[in-house]
């Protein structure tokens, strides 16, 4: 089986032969690794001044590294398959990327791009204005979200037109260590049915969908898995989220991706991280429908060599016995 089998397989909550699927959300040590600026820490001013054989050449330049990216540390999956800075251009690029990756890698991976459309935490700009609203104007924030979700379907609809993506990673985030950052009452009312609205239509499309969100999503955890994404990422246990509880409660229902203490491959020792990784591993793969993962990704400023200790405890023991 390819990567990209293995992924759908644990996606839809079987058990792949061989080694347990791995991905990362985003890989941000290129520089470390390869020594090259990962694509969404570039930023392209001059894109509009660039010959169509300048953007060709980078398009091509983004392709590879995502492709080396997944291949040096085994990744089933690659997301957000372009650079910031494209505007309003940003989705056809990302669809020429999607072509360079594809051709360069023989299908091998599978492609997913950003695509959640709920209310995710405000920012501090944001914050007051969007209490207001839930206070004053309910209806309208409802609104509002049905109109989100509207304009990524019809989004949705020029990739599948396009025909290379598997599927979109769903990155609202919902939770802080202490929960949501909406009562659950409020968040089945204001997030829950939208979500379930988004997730329906891409899966009439045929597209699969990860949704992601860290911190403490136990509080609504029924509600997340009720509006049936494929997977769940990231499966915080720096917000107290047990990988073995939460198999335990819906893991016959959803893939579950992730638990792997981010915080721990900082400032945790090297005993640590280990034990976290074998924690994972040993709760998450029975029965399948897991795929290995950080609890965040592998961001700016991680020390690579945790990274890679985390993934020599994978490829040892993260293998299903055949039959078993």
């Amino acid at each position: 089986m390819t990567p990209r089998e293995t992924f759908i397989t644990a996606l839809e909550g079987k058990q792949p032969p061989g080694r347990v699927p791995h991905f990362e959300l985003v890989f941000f040590l290129t520089m470390e690794a390869f020594g090259r600026i990962h694509p969404r820490q570039r930023r392209y001013r001059q894109w509009g001044q660039m010959s169509d054989r300048e953007r060709d050449f980078h398009r091509r330049d983004i392709a590879r590294l995502y492709v080396q990216i997944a291949r040096t540390y085994e990744h089933s999956a690659i997301v957000f398959c372009g650079p910031d800075g494209w505007g309003r251009d940003a989705d056809d690029e990302t669809r020429r990327c999607l072509d360079h990756i594809r051709d360069l890698s023989g299908g091998d991976f599978f492609l997913m791009v950003h695509g959640d459309a709920t209310y995710a935490i405000p920012d501090g700009d944001e914050m007051t204005e969007f209490a207001v609203r839930l206070a004053e104007d309910p209806q309208g924030l409802k609104d509002d979200a049905q109109r989100r979700v509207d304009s990524a379907v019809e989004r949705a609809g020029a990739y599948r037109r396009h025909g290379v993506l598997d599927g979109f990673a769903l990155c609202a985030d919902y939770c802080l260590n202490t929960g949501p950052f909406l009562q659950p009452e409020q968040f089945d009312e204001f997030v829950g049915p939208y979500l379930a609205r988004l997730i329906a239509a891409y899966r009439e499309m045929g597209f699969y969908t990860v949704k992601h969100t860290d911190g403490n999503i136990m509080p609504i955890l029924d509600t997340l898995v009720f509006a049936r994404p494929h997977a769940l990422h990231s499966l915080d246990p720096q917000a107290g989220v047990d990988i073995a509880e939460v198999k335990r409660l819906v893991g016959n229902r959803v893939c579950l991706i992730g638990n792997v203490n981010c915080g721990l491959l900082d400032t945790g020792t090297d005993a640590e991280c280990i034990e976290s990784a074998r924690y994972a591993l040993k709760y998450g793969m029975p029965g399948g429908g897991y795929v290995f993962s950080t609890s965040n990704c592998i961001y700016t400023g991680m020390d690579l060599a945790r990274y890679e200790l985390i993934l020599d405890v994978w490829r040892k023991e993260g293998n299903y016995v055949e039959g078993g």
